[in-house]
Formats: C-alpha cells, structure tokens, sequence
C-alpha cells in the first residue's frame, strides 16, 4: 500500500500541512503562559480543564488539519488549490494569533473577538474542505468543535473578569 492510499495525500503536500501546523503549534506554545501570575489570578469558570488537557487535545488535532487540508490540496488544482492553501494559511496565522493575543497581550476581550474571526475561518475552512472531501472536511470536525470549547471558555473568562482588558 503506498503513502497517497494510507493517508490520501501525497507524502509531500502532507509534509508542507504538518510543517504549516507545526509553526503554529510552535507559536501557540512558547506564546502560552498559563503558569504566569496574571493568569494564574484569572477567574475561571469550575468546568475549564486542567492545563494539561490542552497540549493532549491540540496534539492530535493538528495532525487532523494537516492531514484533511493535505487530502483537500491534493484533490485541487491551479487557483482552486491556491484559494485553499490561502485559507489554511489564514485560518492558522488566527489560530496562534489567539494565544499572543490572550497570553502574551493579556487581553482576553481582544482575544474573544479574535476567536470569533477563527470560529468564521473553521466554519469555511471545513464547508470547503467537505465540498472537494467528505472525509476531509469530517476531520477538520474536532478542529471547530474545540475551538468553539475555547469561544464558551473565553467568553467566561470575559464575563468573570471584567477589570480585565
């Protein structure tokens, strides 16, 4: 069985997602400070998960958008395909633009109207990802819906404290 039927991508444009995936996973990580003091004082709702959780889920969930957008790309061609590679590339520059902007900024205000944008990016990363690929826009799926988990988190942070910018 070859690489394209194992994964239904080419080894190379599933090489490009997860190297795409990787910066921002990389962003994410060095901009998150959950261990700081500013953090640490941030009232949080009782049903936020530990801090762990959040690399264990984000982990696998990377990988799904390299892999579905990888299967998208390589079922596209010319300007359809460049339309593609464009949205992915925003939806990820929003995606580790929301932890600079909640940890590093310190403002989770910002920061919610920022996920909003991202919620909009995965609803139409995942509506055209389903159009060329069923199975590709079925993995981008956990992707929007922990995202929308981060929106009700991010919102009740907001709400919890209201000093904050």
């Amino acid at each position: 069985m070859n690489m394209r039927t194992l994964t239904g991508s080419r080894p190379k444009t599933l090489a490009l997602t997860l190297l795409a995936v990787t910066a921002t996973a990389v962003t994410g990580g060095v901009g998150t400070t959950a261990a700081s003091r500013w953090y640490q004082r941030l009232r949080k709702p009782s049903w936020q998960p530990p801090s762990q959780a959040f690399g264990l889920v984000w982990t696998p969930l990377y990988g799904l958008i390299a892999l579905g957008s990888a299967r998208v790309l390589d079922r596209r061609e010319g300007t359809e395909r460049q339309a593609f590679a464009a949205q992915l590339a925003t939806n990820l520059v929003l995606n580790a633009g929301w932890t600079l902007i909640f940890f590093r900024a310190r403002s989770p205000r910002l920061a919610l109207a920022e996920i909003a944008a991202l919620n909009a990016s995965n609803a139409a990363l995942i509506r055209q990802a389903w159009k060329t690929d069923r199975t590709a826009g079925a993995t981008l799926l956990p992707y929007g819906a922990w995202t929308l988990f981060a929106t009700a988190l991010n919102t009740a942070i907001v709400r919890l404290n209201p000093e904050e910018r």
